[in-house]
């Protein structure tokens, strides 16, 4: 049967008389315990015992399914019909030629069909120009030439009544252990039987009627009112099996012994119950290769026996929750139930590698045997035997199975097993999310995923170096940032291999960064003069450079690189770069303005000389008031150094120093005032640095001697002092 999850649920053979719905033969009480089914997967045959005139029928064959509606029968069926020889003669007078003997039957027999007759039981010999006397008393039957085990019934001749032997049953099956009746009647046509025998041929054994029991006790010849003979057989042998016949004598006539009789069978006890499906629920009937329908039975209910009970065929309810069997004198067959609950198990029972086999076997206990299905996962059905076997397994095996054990009682589940195929990684593959251009801050997430059994562990790597090891399948950033740009990968690894995914470069954007601003050349900017303006800014992607110089709307250039070829006085003031991208921009600002140059040389020129000429002129003056003090006894209260810082001692003037930053760029005119001196002038000029040009921006300070501003405590006891200082800057040509 073809056809998507199709099973065939019930099969059986019925006759279908029009009108009615077919019924299965097992269940007709008019073949009860006669029927019997030797079915397979291809073929399905139907045997029937002792057969009947009324068992002429068509005979069909039906499958039922598990679909809507899914009921078949073939058609047409097998007809059947059962009859019997018949022997006939033509005769008119006492010789009777071989044209006038007819042997026929409703059936067709074999074309050219060659016959056996018998007189009086005994066989005859037959010719084209034979010729058959026969007597008032005789008897005539035939046998088709291959099947002279099935003879005609013998019949008279000539008259109704005449010397002849019929056998109740030409074949007898009975069980070993058990006893039998075979029987005859007969008749004698106007004469004294003067003895009668049951015989069995080439066994020289015979037994004379009437008798006792034979010398082991075993056979006895019964005598029933002068026509019925019976050989009766006590704990059956298989040795009994054997063709048993009946004789008589009658003055001088023996009835002859050549015609067939009762054939005996015995065999060991096969009585079981049959369970047959039907709309109303499930039938059994008791069945037997040797017994019939004329048999008595004796059923039983969960080992009880039910005494009203006595058909082959049990009249009661059938509970599936209870057991049956049906017995026949002191046989008992074995009782039939509804599966136990499945077991199921595997084999090899560890874990299931990809690739390899494993079986899986449901196995329970009913009568009759049952017939077991394979689902997984609650749905497909894999298999219609007790055992299911995956080969070379993969990862789509796995999952949960069960099976199920029916009979025609009822049907039982068992629990599920699970399939678990185990293997090592297969595939490493990395994604990103999201998957646009990521910018700098926002949240990202790489994914590693694997597929393996058991789920694998996970490694990252960044440029090759590892990160973590986790079994997370995640590396997260809650705000990533340029530093996290670079290659990742990730390993994949269980017990059972491992495998690497391939790299994925991780690109952050982000804004320009602080630009970096500076000139070239980087000394004093000389009118006239080339002046380069550069800008640098860490940006993704590459920003772009904008110059503008403030106050001003319009830009000046764009680019890295902003040049200024001839640098005049209108170029000075405040130049700042924009650096731009998509993400966002920055700026930074740069101050220009021209240096004094050569333009300025000769002032300096002057103002130098001029100066020199003032400290000439204090430095005499400071000897010749130097000289008259000493001259007349009076020290000097202060040493003046060149070249170095004033140096004070504790009578002398406060020096008045400038801020620390401006130490790098001022040298101080130390003037020391003396005692009742009105004024000293005093200059110490220190040229750190040769190779400078000095520009003196301002020179004497003349200070009152009541100023507040330059007194300390010392001048509360010697008077004022006034110090007289120049500025000095410098510039590097």
């Amino acid at each position: 049967m073809n056809g998507l999850n199709t099973t065939v649920e019930r099969t059986f053979w019925h006759t279908l008389s029009q009108g009615n719905k077919p019924v299965d033969l097992r269940a007709d009480p008019q073949y009860s315990g006669r029927v019997q089914y030797r079915c397979d997967k291809k073929s399905c045959t139907l045997r029937i015992t002792d057969l009947r005139e009324s068992d002429s029928a068509e005979y069909k064959f039906r499958f039922i399914t598990n679909q809507h509606h899914g009921e078949y029968s073939g058609s047409p069926g097998v007809t059947l019909t059962v009859t019997g020889l018949q022997a006939s003669t033509g005769c008119r007078y006492r010789s009777c030629s071989l044209s006038q003997l007819k042997c026929q039957s409703s059936c067709r027999l074999p074309d050219h069909s060659s016959y056996v007759w018998y007189k009086n039981g005994e066989k005859i010999q037959t010719y084209l120009y034979f010729s058959v006397d026969f007597d008032y008393a005789d008897s005539i039957s035939c046998a088709v030439a291959g099947h002279e085990d099935s003879p005609s019934p013998p019949v008279c001749v000539r008259s109704q009544s005449c010397n002849k032997v019929t056998y109740a049953d030409r074949r007898i099956c009975a069980f070993k252990g058990s006893s039998v009746d075979i029987s005859c009647t007969y008749n004698r046509y106007n004469r004294y039987i003067r003895s009668k025998l049951w015989f069995s041929p080439g066994r020289s054994l015979q037994w004379q009627s009437p008798s006792q029991l034979d010398s082991q006790h075993r056979v006895q010849v019964l005598d029933e009112g002068g026509r019925r003979s019976t050989l009766r057989i006590s704990d059956l042998r298989e040795s009994d099996s054997a063709e048993y016949r009946f004789t008589f004598t009658a003055g001088s006539f023996e009835w002859g012994r050549s015609l067939p009789a009762t054939t005996l069978t015995v065999t060991d006890p096969d009585l079981q119950v049959q369970v047959i499906w039907s709309l109303t629920g499930p039938k059994l009937v008791c069945h037997s290769s040797c017994l019939t329908n004329r048999s008595s039975f004796i059923w039983y209910e969960n080992g009880k026996e039910i005494r009203e009970a006595t058909s082959p065929s049990y009249r009661g309810h059938v509970d599936p929750a209870n057991n049956y069997s049906c017995g026949y004198k002191n046989y008992r067959s074995l009782p039939v139930y509804v599966p136990t609950i499945p077991i199921v198990s595997k084999s090899p029972p560890g874990d299931i590698m990809k690739n390899s086999s494993v079986s899986l076997t449901c196995t329970s206990e009913a009568n009759p045997v049952p017939k077991y299905y394979w689902y997984k996962n609650n749905q497909t059905l894999l298999s219609e035997e007790p055992q299911l076997v995956l080969n070379f397994v993969q990862s789509s095996d796995s999952g949960d199975y069960y099976c199920t054990a029916e009979n025609e009682l009822g049907k039982m589940k068992s629990e599920y097993i699970s399939v678990n195929v185990k293997y090592g990684p297969e595939t490493s593959t990395l994604s990103v999310c999201p998957s646009a251009k990521i910018v700098e801050g926002s949240s990202v997430t790489l994914n590693c995923s694997s597929d393996a059994n058991p789920a694998a562990n996970y490694t990252w790597y960044k440029d090759n170096q590892t990160l973590i090891k986790e079994p997370q399948e995640m590396y997260h950033f809650i705000s990533i940032s340029s530093e996290d740009t670079g290659s990742y990968h990730c390993k994949s690894e269980n017990q059972y291999g491992q495998i690497n995914s391939s790299s994925l470069f991780i690109d952050v954007q982000y804004g320009p960064k602080l630009p970096s601003v500076s000139v070239s050349p980087s000394a004093e900017i000389v009118e006239g003069s080339s002046v380069t303006l550069s800008c640098s800014s860490d940006a993704n992607p590459a920003a772009n450079y904008t110059w503008y110089k403030e106050n001003e709307d319009s830009p000046k250039a764009s680019g890295q690189n902003f040049t200024i070829t001839d640098f005049r006085a209108e170029h000075s003031g405040n130049y700042y770069c924009e650096a731009q991208n998509i993400r966002g921009s920055h700026k930074n600002t740069l101050h220009l303005t021209i240096g004094p140059g050569a333009k300025k040389s000769a002032a300096i020129g002057t103002t130098t000389a001029f100066l020199l000429v003032i400290i000439i002129l204090a430095v005499l003056l400071w000897m010749r008031r130097n000289t008259q003090h000493c001259e007349g006894g009076q020290k000097p209260i202060c040493k003046t150094q060149l070249n170095m810082s004033p140096v004070y001692d504790n009578t002398s003037a406060v020096a008045l120093r400038q801020p620390a930053e401006q130490q790098d760029d001022l040298h101080y005119a130390s003037i020391c005032l003396a005692v009742n001196q009105e004024v000293a002038l005093y200059s110490n000029i220190s040229l750190a640095h040769p190779h400078r040009q000095i520009e003196t921006e301002y020179s004497t300070i003349k200070t009152d001697n009541d100023s507040s501003a330059l007194r300390t405590r010392h001048q509360k006891d010697r008077g004022d002092s006034f110090a007289l200082y120049s500025t000095v800057n410098k510039n590097y040509v």
